[in-house]
């Protein structure tokens, strides 16, 4: 069955950076779209960045341009979110997610603060 799980999360001090990896199973990896979502206390879960299978085509949140970078290494079945510059908001879940399948991983806490 389809499993994904993340990891890498932890607590850090604002304008450090952090590295998510989230590895599939389950699935013909490299044939589908990766996203990673977060959930902040008392908010929705919202789409942090997304990569298609293909092309690698990145698109991000607005709140995450230009500090976050998502990538992919297909060979390894593992989606990962570069997180730099991070800032008290950036605290959430973190959750990798593939929408062909609907599946979730189980999270990873990041925590952003001094």
């Amino acid at each position: 069955q389809v499993q994904l799980v993340e990891s890498g999360g932890g607590l850090v001090q604002p304008g450090v950076s952090l590295r998510l990896s989230c590895a599939a199973s389950g699935f013909t990896f490299s044939n589908y779209g990766m996203s990673w979502y977060r959930q902040a206390p008392g908010k929705e879960r919202e789409l942090v960045a997304r990569i298609t299978s293909t092309t690698s085509t990145k698109t991000y949140a607005d709140s995450v341009k230009g500090r976050f970078t998502i990538s992919r290494d297909n060979a390894k079945n593992t989606v990962y979110l570069q997180m730099n510059s991070l800032k008290p908001e950036d605290t959430a879940v973190y959750y990798c997610y593939v929408g062909r399948w609907n599946s979730w991983g189980q999270g990873t806490q990041v925590t952003v603060s001094s």
